[in-house]
């Protein structure tokens, strides 16, 4: 089972999201958040912002969703032209102050770079990233060099059925999917 889609920044980081745009006039900004749920980006009440080299912290002063999306004002960011500095930074959370999992729970940031390989030992190649379909979550798995083959496949992460082993520090995992699809 995954827990918060976040995406790989490096070793130290991961990013929960994007400041999209301004909304409204008094600081606050629309936030494209890549948790799950996406309110859960508000469980962490202090925000790293990078805006290109810039990174700065802030403290989340009210979030909320807005429609189907989220809004956030951030402490110090009172008028629309201190929102629209913030427009497309990222936001960044340290992965040591991300909550500990069960055992049968990853990050996607986990997943990605591990090598795939089938039952029978053959190599599918490596996680590229994964996304959310609705139904199940859905791995990009990249054919590279040691791989059978260059293919692009999409596996659906289902753990028990077509994911049979993660194993994190081998840097690998085992899948139940024929090498021909």
């Amino acid at each position: 089972m995954t827990r918060f889609a976040t995406h790989h920044l490096d070793d130290t980081h991961v990013v929960l999201g994007k400041l999209t745009s301004p909304h409204g006039v008094k600081g606050w900004l629309k936030v494209y958040a890549y948790t799950s749920p996406i309110d859960s980006i508000f469980d962490y009440p202090e925000w790293s912002v990078r805006k290109g080299e810039n990174l700065t912290c802030y403290t989340v002063a009210q979030g909320r969703r807005q429609g189907k999306g989220l809004v956030v004002q951030l402490e110090g960011v009172n008028d629309r032209d201190a929102a629209e500095i913030l427009a497309n930074a990222d936001i960044l959370m340290p992965k040591e102050a991300l909550p500990a999992l069960s055992d049968d729970e990853y990050y996607w940031h986990e997943l990605e770079g591990l090598s795939v390989l089938t039952q029978v030992g053959e190599r599918l190649g490596q996680v590229s990233y994964l996304f959310e379909t609705g139904a199940n979550d859905v791995m990009v798995v990249h054919g590279d060099n040691e791989a059978i083959d260059k293919r692009e496949r999409l596996l659906p992460f289902l753990p028990g059925d077509v994911i049979i082993d993660v194993d994190i520090k081998a840097k690998r995992m085992v899948v139940n999917w024929d090498s021909a699809f």
